[in-house]
C-alpha cells in the first residue's frame, strides 16, 4: 500500500514538473527573439551560461553535500565525483566548448527561423540521439523507429514549408532551421559523450549542467574581449540586466525541471510530456511575437509528437529486453 502511495506521488510530482518545465521551454524561444537589439548573440549567449552558472552553483553544493553523507554510510558504492572530473577533464572542456557554440547559434537561429519553427526543428534531438547512440555507443536501432524518424522529418518539412510551397520558402528561414539542425546534433553528440560518465558514477547531471555553463560562460567572453570592442554600459543598462536574468532563468529552470522529471517518471514519460513543447511555444510566439501559428505547423506538430512517443518507447522496449 505504502509503495503504491509512494509511486502515485511521484507520478503527480513528475507531472507538476514536466508541466512547469514545458512552460519554461516554451519560455526560451520567444525570451530570445525578444532580446534588445543592442545585445548580438555573442553576449546574450555569454550572460545567458553565466545566469545558469549562478542558479546551478547553489545546487550542486546542496548535491556534493548530500553525496560526502551518502558516501559515508555506503562504502561499497561511492561516487567518486571529483575524480570523475579530472579523469575527464579534456571531454568536459570539450563538451564546454561544443556547448559555448551551440548558445551562440541558439540565438542565430531563432532569429532566423523563428520561435515555431524553431521549436519544431529542436525536436529532432531524438533522431540524431538515436543515430550517435547506435554510432558511438552500439545501441540498437528498430525498423519502426527509422520509419518514424523519416515521419518526423516529413512532418517538420511540413511546418517549415507550409505544406510544400516551394515558391513561398523563406530562404532566412531555412538558414536557421539548418542552424537549429546543427544545434540538435551538436547537443546530442555532447550528451552521447557523456553517458558512460553518468554511467560509471563519475558526475551528475546537476554537476554536468554546472560545468558545461561555467566552460561555456569563461570561453565565449574570453573569446568576446580578445576580438571584439566590448562596451561595458551593455552590461549595466537595466533592460538588458532583466533580459540577461529572464533569459538565464528561463533557459535555468527549464533544464531543472527536465532533470526533476526524470526523477520520478522515466525517460519515455518524460519525453511525451515535453513533446508538447512547440504548442506551447506556438501559443506563446502567437500571443507575444505576433507569430502565425498555421494550421500547417499544427499538423507538423502533431506528427512531430507522434514520432517522439513511437521512438523513445522503443527504445524503452529495447533496452528492456537487454536486460
Amino acid at each position: 500500500m505504502f509503495f503504491i502511495i509512494t509511486l502515485e506521488n511521484n507520478v503527480k510530482k513528475g507531472l507538476i514538473f514536466g508541466i512547469v518545465g514545458v512552460i519554461f521551454v516554451g519560455l526560451q524561444p520567444i525570451v530570445a527573439n525578444s532580446r534588445p537589439p543592442v545585445l548580438d548573440a555573442y553576449i546574450s549567449a555569454a550572460m545567458t551560461c553565466l545566469v545558469e552558472t549562478a542558479i546551478f552553483f547553489p545546487l550542486l553544493l546542496i548535491e556534493l553535500k548530500k553525496l560526502k553523507s551518502n558516501n559515508q554510510k555506503n562504502i561499497e558504492n561511492k561516487i567518486h565525483v571529483l575524480q570523475g572530473w579530472k579523469n575527464n577533464v579534456w571531454l568536459l572542456t570539450f563538451i564546454g566548448i561544443i556547448f559555448s557554440i551551440n548558445q551562440i547559434l541558439f540565438f542565430v537561429g531563432y532569429e532566423m527561423a523563428g520561435a515555431i519553427n524553431g521549436s519544431l526543428t529542436q525536436k529532432t534531438t531524438v533522431f540524431f540521439g538515436l543515430i550517435l547512440g547506435y554510432l558511438i555507443l552500439k545501441e540498437k536501432i528498430t525498423k519502426l523507429q527509422v520509419i518514424f524518424s523519416l515521419v518526423l522529418f516529413f512532418g517538420l518539412a511540413i511546418g517549415v514549408t507550409q505544406f510544400f510551397s516551394l515558391l513561398e520558402i523563406d530562404l532566412t528561414i531555412l538558414i536557421g532551421v539548418g542552424i537549429l539542425l546543427l544545434i540538435s546534433f551538436l547537443w546530442m553528440v555532447g550528451h552521447t559523450l557523456t553517458k558512460p560518465m553518468f554511467t560509471r558514477n563519475e558526475i551528475t547531471p546537476i554537476q554536468m549542467v554546472f560545468l558545461r555553463n561555467l566552460l561555456s560562460t569563461l570561453i565565449i567572453i574570453a573569446i568576446y574581449f580578445i576580438f571584439f570592442p566590448v562596451d561595458l554600459n551593455l552590461f549595466v543598462d537595466p533592460g538588458n540586466l532583466l533580459f540577461f536574468l529572464t533569459m538565464g532563468t528561463v533557459y535555468g529552470a527549464g533544464l531543472i525541471c527536465w532533470y526533476k522529471t526524470l526523477s520520478y517518471l522515466d525517460v519515455s514519460k518524460a519525453s511525451t510530456i515535453f513533446g508538447v513543447t512547440p504548442i506551447t511555444v506556438a501559443m506563446f510566439a502567437t500571443f507575444f511575437l505576433d507569430e502565425i501559428f498555421t494550421f500547417a505547423h499544427l499538423i507538423s506538430a502533431i506528427i512531430v509528437f507522434i514520432s517522439i512517443i513511437v521512438i523513445v518507447n522503443q527504445k524503452k522496449d529495447v533496452e528492456g529486453k537487454k536486460i
